[in-house]
């Protein structure tokens, strides 16, 4: 590893960090869900950066990829299903 990929990956930690503060005392949910997907992107590219020379990392990368895009839709699929739920409410 190059002294560049170890100084990029430690700065993406520091970030973590900060989103994990975002995590705990976020405002809103909406809050809450930029910081986890920031952990999928943001833990995806560490990944990526340590697995130069280790294949199973680069597996591992994409693993988080996937679960941070699921999360997303999750979330927008459930949050789509209050918004039109409070409007059928309002109409009764």
């Amino acid at each position: 590893m190059t002294a560049l990929s170890l100084s990029l990956a430690l700065f993406l930690l520091a970030n973590l960090l900060a989103a994990l503060l975002l995590v705990v005392r976020g405002p809103t949910s909406a809050d809450r869900l930029l910081a986890a997907l920031l952990f999928g992107t943001t833990g995806t590219t560490v990944l990526l950066l340590l697995a130069r020379g280790h294949g199973p990392l680069v597996d591992v990368a994409l693993v988080f990829a996937l679960l941070a895009a699921i999360t997303g839709a999750a979330f927008a699929q459930r949050a789509w299903r209050r918004k039109s739920g409070a409007n059928e409410h309002e109409h009764h």
